[in-house]
């Protein structure tokens, strides 16, 4: 199982430098205050920072009991 795409999109807001100041700002030791969705040659990607999208609610309506017997 791969927990980590090698192709991730490089953003500031994922990086291990940078500090989140805002929904779309963040602080980074060498450019300043950026936009979060920049990223320069200095990025490094850190896996905590990261949030990843919420799980597919579960649609109960389309299922009845029988659809769970065997």
């Amino acid at each position: 199982m791969k927990l980590f795409r090698k192709n991730m999109e490089k953003r500031c807001a994922y990086c291990t430098s940078a500090s989140v100041i805002s929904e779309r700002e963040v602080a980074c030791p060498y450019r300043g205050v950026v936009d979060a969705a920049s990223h320069c040659r200095r990025f490094a990607y850190d896996p905590l920072k990261r949030v990843p999208p919420r799980p597919a609610a579960f649609e109960g309506k389309k299922y009845c009991a029988e659809d769970f017997t065997l």
